[in-house]
């Protein structure tokens, strides 16, 4: 039987504006469905049912079919994204096709849940969500994640949190801490979901990213970190699609 995936959307040629690839020209095939849900996701129509009419029950070969009509071949990297698409049990099957056509695959997931095709990952961001999210971290299965694809040598694993407030900041530490040999990133979360005017959302972000530098800088036990914006909200504000 062949396996069909509930898909949100799929677009690009854009820039990926998150995590380890930041700045990465990418494609994007956004998964419905979430484990969590997040006080401040940017994309909670993936799972708390606005979105509902929207879902496409699409299989390999029609995502596939998308993705070369939007020039997937000539972008040569794909951002596999939701929700979590780490629910999708099958998804590997997509993985291979990419593969198969010299296409690099990217996931970013809160490492709630394993599955065995994250080894097909060309970049695997782990990015677990810190208090402001409302959600609790299980650390038990973080742990069982993370030493699974160190053991297994994966070449390009990284962690990334994102910051709102200083309990978020405690709990980057925390990661940092526990995960000392992955790379790690912290990220200046957009606490304005509902900012139509993208200057103002702009000049927000601009102001949050540099308190958050400023932070950083004066934090001594966040030696090894990287500190990034959300590079799509800084270009596109609010803008699904992009």
């Amino acid at each position: 039987m062949t396996a069909r995936f509930p898909v949100m959307e799929i677009f690009g040629p854009t820039i990926q504006g998150e995590g380890r690839v930041i700045g990465r020209k990418t494609m994007f095939v956004r998964t419905a469905g979430c484990d969590y849900s997040c006080s401040w996701c940017d994309s909670a129509f993936t799972w708390d049912g606005t979105g509902k009419e929207e879902i496409e029950w699409l299989s390999t070969s029609d995502i596939m079919e998308r993705l070369l009509l939007l020039d997937a071949q000539g972008c040569g990297h794909v951002t596999l994204s939701g929700g979590n698409p780490a629910l999708l049990k099958h998804l590997g099957e997509l993985v291979d096709v990419l593969h198969r056509h010299q296409i690099e695959v990217a996931l970013e997931t809160q490492g709630s849940r394993w599955q065995e095709w994250f080894l097909q990952i060309d970049q695997l961001t782990i990015s677990p969500k810190p208090p402001s999210s409302g959600m609790q971290t299980d650390w038990g299965v973080l742990d069982d994640l993370i030493g699974r694809l160190v053991s297994s040598s994966h070449p390009d694993v990284s962690l990334k949190v994102v910051l709102f407030d200083e309990a978020d900041l405690e709990y980057a530490i925390q990661v940092h801490q526990r995960y000392p040999s992955l790379p790690f990133y912290v990220q200046a979360g957009n606490d304005d979901l509902s900012e139509a005017d993208n200057g103002k959302l702009l000049l927000r972000q601009l102001a949050r990213y540099e308190q958050w530098v400023e932070r950083i800088m004066s934090t001594p036990q966040l030696r090894q970190v990287s500190v990034l914006p959300q590079l799509h909200t800084w270009l596109w504000g609010n803008k699904r699609g992009v």
